[in-house]
């Protein structure tokens, strides 16, 4: 008995050591990030590190270290395999409404619980109920924007821009960089030939990759965030991508190239969300992740460095935003804010069944081994 009540007092002191000494505050939690390729504010360019401000931020707040293991993905389709596969654990996905809604359909996406998400009062009504997340449940928007033509105007003829013709102009041969995903590369032909991007007839789709074949002689490369060093190197000419990119490319652009862009009178209009998949380890700590970077440093640093346009009026209705952007940018970047859900009703991608995306899978297949 005498030992035992030893063995106990020794572990009551022990404890109390303990407790005085920190035992236990090295412990560190950890959050898995997948986010687009340049698509956070990372602390270059005097920017604001954002994940490292939230790790500083969750201990403060909660006492606990935390580690953020932030990774990236080049396109909405890599993420989804990567996903699929089961092999990995993610807490925290940014991908795109069409992709949101495909995952959603599969079981792919936990809903969350807003309680823990207070900043979502700061999303602007225009981005609330689409589509792919009508009754709000298991998405977060992040970022919006239009998808564009950026061309240099040292080598492109200005009386040849205005729409997608430019991208099929063979006076521009090997000059031309075409998405490396389906369905933007698709669109592209798609709107030009005014196809509606969702239809379901195989003739229509059979049609624009037609377009494309057409186009591939012409192609240099086709890219995904290969696109910037290619563009602003001037080692390519016209290329589609997302508008707020552009502005990345121009900060960089090498002497002798001058970057331009415009919208062609159709395009795709998208919206990027923050959402949690059916993987995830920590939903309570991803769920104030996702509040974190809805608040308005994190959120205004984020739109400042990676130049899309946020749904956050936190961020567009912050005067030094504004002015750190400038006309211009606000011009491009915000176009028609107050009729975004009337545009982007009528050219967003929405999902495709189960048939459909295998028969696009299949029409890409045979575009890029042509």
């Amino acid at each position: 008995m005498k030992k035992i009540l030893s063995a106990l007092l020794v572990a009551v002191m022990l404890l109390s050591l303990c407790a005085l000494a920190g035992c236990g505050s090295s412990k560190t939690l950890t959050l898995n990030v997948y986010n687009w390729g340049e698509y956070i504010s990372d602390g270059s360019e005097d920017s604001l590190d954002t994940i490292k401000a939230f790790e500083t931020w969750y201990e403060k707040t909660y006492g606990e270290k935390i580690k953020v293991n932030y990774t990236t993905y080049a396109s909405n389709e890599d993420m989804y395999a990567k996903l699929s596969s089961g092999a990995v654990s993610y807490d925290v996905i940014i991908p795109s409404d069409y992709m949101i809604a495909r995952m959603k359909d599969e079981g792919m996406l936990l809903p969350l619980d807003f309680s823990n998400i207070p900043n979502y009062q700061y999303i602007d009504e225009s981005f609330r109920g689409l589509y792919y997340d009508p009754d709000n449940t298991y998405t977060v928007p992040y970022t919006y924007g239009v998808v564009g033509v950026i061309y240099n105007a040292n080598v492109v003829d200005e009386a040849d821009v205005g729409d997608w013709d430019l991208m099929w102009n063979d006076k521009y041969a090997g000059e031309i960089l075409q998405f490396n995903n389906s369905r933007d590369a698709f669109a592209t032909a798609m709107y030009k030939l005014g196809i509606d991007v969702n239809t379901t007839d195989k003739a229509e789709w059979d049609r624009a990759l037609a377009e494309l074949k057409a186009q591939s002689p012409l192609v240099k490369s086709y890219v995904m965030d290969e696109i910037y060093n290619m563009m602003e190197s001037g080692e390519a000419a016209i290329g589609a991508y997302y508008a707020g990119d552009y502005f990345t490319m121009l900060d960089a652009q090498a002497d002798g190239v001058d970057l331009r862009f415009y919208y062609p009178e159709r395009t795709n209009y998208f919206v990027d969300a923050m959402c949690i998949p059916s993987c995830c380890q920590h939903k309570e700590l991803a769920e104030i992740f996702i509040n974190y970077m809805l608040s308005e440093e994190p959120a205004i640093a984020n739109a400042e460095y990676i130049y899309y346009a946020s749904p956050n009026s936190l961020v567009y209705e912050s005067e030094e935003y504004q002015e750190e952007l400038g006309e211009e940018a606000m011009e491009i970047l915000y176009p028609g804010i107050e009729n975004f859900s009337e545009l982007y009703n009528a050219y967003a991608y929405q999902n495709l069944d189960s048939e459909m995306l295998d028969y696009v899978n299949t029409l890409w297949e045979s575009l890029k081994i042509a």
